[in-house]
């Protein structure tokens, strides 16, 4: 387990002798698109464990993808391995069906200090809410990326992540009333504090994540990747290739259903993953949206 083969991993050929901001986003954006937010394993009897080694074989060595707790987790370990004042955090992620926050810490971000100043980063919440590249950790400032406009606000006890978004144009009329598709404009993503967490902070609601009937992620297969000129995901049957045209304030969503027969070309070629065991979708109902 090197940082060589993580570099090869997501294509960074570059020198790492000083941990600088420059090359902080470079390996961000070069994570997010090279590496999927997914959650497959759930859908294949497969278990999640937080575990470095585990982690590192199923992203690195076996080109798959993860969730926020392995993806950010992996990512957080880089980091300091580059020489990165880094700090593990966990967040709450907005549930739109209860309106608030999600009572799990159900979200792993990491902070890093440069030259004095604190950033956020984040590899891995996937779809139309993934950043680009690390954001400022300052209240209230306008943070513009190619999914929109993201902001920090400091509500004393804890942190909110807000985004502003450009209108949803749906290409196919059959999708344009789908409950994927997000039509609010300005959306909370996730909450954080500052404090400091360890591994074990994380384990029994990665735990709770892939077995409660309740959860987001037993309800929902989910399968996406960051492209340089938007995403595209899996989320159950339905395939989507987003594309963000911000001189026009859309973003064009491209939409249709696919078959079983057509799920392992679809994974292998939109998203070169390649499954050990079989895939069963799920698409429940859920508060998810692209």
């Amino acid at each position: 387990m090197n940082l060589e083969e993580y570099f090869r991993r997501i294509g960074f050929h570059g020198s790492y002798d000083k941990p600088d901001l420059e090359t902080l986003k470079l390996i961000h954006k070069l994570h997010i698109l090279s590496i999927p937010f997914e959650n497959l394993s759930i859908h294949c009897g497969e278990k999640i464990i937080m575990d470095l080694e585990v982690i590192f074989n199923k992203v690195v060595r076996t080109s798959r993808g993860g969730w926020c707790l392995e993806n950010n987790f992996l990512f957080g370990w880089v980091l300091r391995e580059m020489g990165y004042d880094t700090t593990t955090l966990s967040s709450r992620v907005f549930n739109s069906i209860l309106n608030d926050f999600g009572p799990l810490d159900s979200h792993l971000v990491n902070k890093v200090i440069i030259d004095g100043k604190p950033y956020i980063t984040d590899v891995s919440f996937g779809v139309s809410s993934q950043v680009r590249e690390p954001l400022e950790l300052i209240s209230g400032k306008d943070q513009h990326q190619a999914a929109g406009v993201f902001r920090l606000l400091d509500k004393g006890d804890i942190w909110v992540l807000e985004k502003t978004a450009r209108k949803p144009l749906v290409v196919n009329p059959e999708f344009a009333k789908s409950s994927l598709v997000n039509r609010k404009e300005t959306k909370q993503i996730y909450c954080f504090t500052l404090e400091p967490r360890e591994t074990e902070h994380f384990l029994d609601n990665s735990h709770k994540l892939q077995t409660d009937p309740a959860s987001l992620f037993t309800n929902r297969s989910i399968c996406s990747l960051q492209t340089p000129t938007g995403f595209k995901a899996l989320i159950g049957w339905t395939y989507c290739e987003v594309t963000y045209k911000p001189e026009e304030g859309v973003d064009v969503l491209d939409m249709r259903d696919i078959t079983d027969d057509e799920i392992e070309q679809i994974l292998r070629e939109q998203f070169n993953v390649k499954l050990p065991n079989k895939l069963k979708l799920v698409c429940n109902k859920s508060f998810y949206t692209l």
